[in-house]
């Protein structure tokens, strides 16, 4: 099947399956005399895995790592289980970061008045300058526009 057809059977993009390629997520596909890409049932098979473990969220690094487990018929399932539990940690901390931005933009919207004058202390607090992150402060923050800062809870 041509790379149109991959695309519809995956729901890939044919742009992200020629990324995918060029990266060496997935393998060469076999190409016709005029240079189509031609996609065998494995190519779709591993494309599907990929996309739903972008789906789940999983990293192209991580992605990789499961593949080659998946491929590898020898494989101890705890080595799958350690790259999933890896995973939810990361997603459990970008939860906690997102939940604090929520807050911080909660507590920034209750006190602006939403009204026809032009103070606005959402505008204010994302104005000030930015502080320079301490080791303590987590990603999230670091990743805030400049003065967004968390509102405990």
């Amino acid at each position: 099947m041509n790379i149109g057809e991959a695309s519809k059977a995956t729901g890939v993009t044919a742009k992200m399956i020629r990324y995918y390629e060029s990266i060496g997520l997935m393998p060469k596909v076999v190409r016709t005399g005029s240079g189509y890409r031609v996609y065998s049932e494995s190519d779709i098979h591993t494309l599907r895995f990929i996309r739903r473990s972008r789906d789940l969220g999983f990293s192209i690094d991580s992605i990789t790592k499961l593949l080659k487990l998946w491929q590898n018929r020898n494989r101890s399932s705890s080595h799958v289980k350690g790259v999933t539990t890896e995973h939810i940690g990361t997603l459990r901390k970008r939860i906690t970061e997102m939940e604090a931005m929520v807050r911080t933009l909660e507590h920034l919207a209750e006190h602006c008045h939403g009204d026809h004058r032009p103070d606005c202390p959402i505008l204010d607090d994302l104005a000030k300058p930015e502080v320079k992150a301490t080791a303590t402060k987590s990603r999230a923050s670091s990743r805030r526009p400049s003065g967004v800062r968390s509102v405990p809870a």
